[in-house]
């Protein structure tokens, strides 16, 4: 550890050295690109003999069957270097620095040059030099010894992580991070109940994140199986479509020795990069309640074009927000057999009730409680993010619940479970520890009705909105100009004034129209009628319930059966912790005002002495 402390020291100290070229939080923009090209330069260098000299044999070849080519005669290595420069020797000729350290990157396999392309170096490189900074960088890196002898694949994932954590912890790059603690909480709800399938030994295990960001949920992830099985094997598989969170994810991945093929650049909305493909464990942090417009015609025609065949045959969300649309992706790519899949995604609050019954969001939550897909939400507590201090929600999905669960979702309010950061860092200002990710884990595991815990059916969650339909009264109409202006007003102010003073009950509009005994066209018609809206929940019979709660009120009223099919859902979680909190009473409120004149009084007596 105290290596690896060293290190982190040592290359803080040449972000620091970059003050005034560079202000304190793009310090990144040099330093994460040339931690990663030091430590591949120093796992190349005792290669570069052989790699120059498979250069030379395949030469001739296209460029893509050349890299294979390379590779094969390289004993493993995914990646090379094949200009004549390197660290140990590019600061050798001042005078052409730039222009040999740019023949340097582009000498790198394509795997490697994709990387230094999305963290889109070339300008940095412009502006060292120009700055007369670029000599020094290089020579400073140069006596950081990074060399795989020195420093293991997994040392120098934990460096490269706590440069990312160092650099991206700021209101600014948040969107791109998550942090650590809400990760592993993520990863005890996703794996909950998988500790005998994860201990297989050479398990093969699958974990995907289509909104990926630096790779963070991806590496915890991989970490958290690792330390239960040494002897797994896991697959990590990602699509990322910031330039410089896939280029920091990418490298994070070779640094550490991972395979990056299955980490795709794009556009996951437009671009499917993993079309077709299924995974085990599905882990994401979509952005907040970001707007998909440009997006929108794509989306929609394959909604409309492939309904559940394709990725959004639910629905599709309003334009203001694409969450739903990344976790309808996420459902599509679910293994369907015996074990299933599981899901954890983190969400603001607008995917628990935007949208109204009929609706593209409440479609959407409708098509997955139904499907029995929604296994449980869990509120995390406010200011935990770096960018956004608002209340975010984790949601775990499967298509396989266990016994208990089916038919069942679970609500964990953990809320209050957080402790204050001792300084903040953007909108951060709480933390979750190791102990109450444990307890809220357990609290979730132990699936039962507490102070934190409540379990419903899942048609709880669902209601009929129905339209209800009455006459008008006088006073509505008094002030209408249209049923001013109607021919036989004065009639039907007299048959409308005798429902209201008899109730006269209806039991449809029909039988309101046969009642009036007045021909009207539709449009005179509905000058005399009230609309309006009554959810009633699925667990209640319509009639019944109209019967019993609306009839009363209204006695005129009717039901507009054409809307009983009219079914959303919605998901109303802090309703259901709300807990009453009993006024003060006058007196003890007067009781406290006053003590409070009194403790005033006696602090300007004690001030005037």
């Amino acid at each position: 550890m105290n290596n690896f402390n060293d290190k982190i020291n040592l290359i803080w100290q040449i972000a620091e050295s970059l003050r005034g070229v560079y202000k304190p939080e793009k310090y990144g923009d040099v330093i994460l690109p040339m931690c990663v090209i030091k430590r591949f330069d120093e796992i190349i260098s005792e290669k570069k003999a052989d790699i120059l000299k498979a250069y030379k044999l395949y030469e001739t070849f296209p460029e893509q069957s050349q890299e294979e080519l390379i590779k094969t005669e390289l004993d493993g290595l995914d990646f090379y270097n094949i200009s004549p420069f390197g660290f140990d020797n590019l600061t050798n000729d001042q005078d052409h620095l730039k222009e040999n350290f740019i023949a340097y990157l582009q000498g790198f396999s394509s795997n490697i040059k994709d990387i230094i392309a999305h963290f889109d170096f070339n300008k940095d490189i412009d502006k060292l030099a120009k700055n007369n900074q670029l000599f020094h960088v290089i020579q400073e890196f140069n006596n950081v010894d990074l060399h795989p002898n020195k420093v293991d694949n997994q040392t120098m994932g934990y460096i490269f992580e706590e440069l990312i954590r160092k650099f991206k912890e700021n209101a600014e790059a948040g969107d791109h991070y998550t942090p650590r603690e809400v990760i592993e909480l993520c990863m005890k709800m996703l794996f909950m109940g998988k500790s005998d399938e994860i201990k297989t030994k050479g398990k093969v295990i699958s974990i995907a994140d289509f909104c990926c960001g630096t790779g963070g949920m991806l590496s915890v992830g991989q970490k958290y199986i690792l330390e239960q099985n040494k002897d797994a094997k896991v697959e990590l598989y990602g699509q990322e479509i910031n330039d410089e969170s896939y280029a920091i994810c990418k490298a994070d991945m070779l640094i550490k020795g991972q395979d990056t093929n299955n980490i795709v650049f794009g556009n996951t909305l437009t671009d499917d990069g993993h079309k077709g493909k299924h995974y085990r464990y599905l882990i994401s942090n979509p952005p907040f309640g970001v707007q998909w417009k440009k997006e929108q015609s794509y989306v929609t025609s394959e909604n409309v074009t492939y309904g559940f065949s394709g990725r959004f045959g639910a629905g599709v969300p309003r334009v203001s927000d694409g969450s739903l649309l990344f976790l309808q992706n996420m459902i599509s790519k679910m293994v369907d057999d015996e074990s299933g899949s599981r899901i954890a995604i983190i969400f603001n609050g607008s995917p628990l009730f935007t949208g109204d019954a009929g609706g593209g969001e409440s479609n959407i939550r409708k098509w997955i409680i139904e499907s029995d897909m929604l296994e449980g939400i869990i509120s995390l507590p406010t200011d935990l993010f770096y960018n956004t201090g608002i209340s975010t929600y984790i949601w775990v999905l499967t298509n396989k619940k266990e016994k208990k669960r089916k038919g069942k979702i679970q609500l964990v309010n953990a809320s209050d479970f957080s402790k204050p950061m001792r300084k903040s860092l953007g909108n951060k200002r709480k933390f979750i520890d190791k102990t109450q990710i444990e307890e809220i884990g357990n609290i979730y595991k132990t699936f039962e009705e507490s102070k934190y815990s409540k379990i419903f059916d899942n048609r709880d969650f669902g209601f009929t909105k129905i339209t209800i339909e009455r006459p008008k009264n006088l006073e509505e109409l008094k002030d209408d100009e249209k049923f001013g202006n109607l021919e036989n007003k004065d009639e039907i102010a007299k048959i409308l004034q005798k429902i209201e003073d008899e109730k006269k009950e209806f039991s449809s509009r029909t039988a309101f129209v046969k009642y009036l005994k007045i021909k009207l066209k539709p449009t005179e018609l509905n000058l005399l009628i009230a609309k309006d809206t009554e959810s009633i929940p699925l667990k209640k019979e319509i009639k019944e319930y109209f019967k019993e709660e609306v009839k009363p009120h209204l006695p005129s009223s009717w039901m507009d059966e054409t809307t009983f099919e009219n079914i959303g859902y919605e998901l109303p979680f802090t309703r259901h912790f709300y807990e009453y909190k009993k006024l003060d009473s006058f007196e003890d409120i007067m009781m406290e005002i006053r003590e409070l004149e009194s403790s005033i009084n006696d602090d300007l007596k004690e001030l005037l002495a």
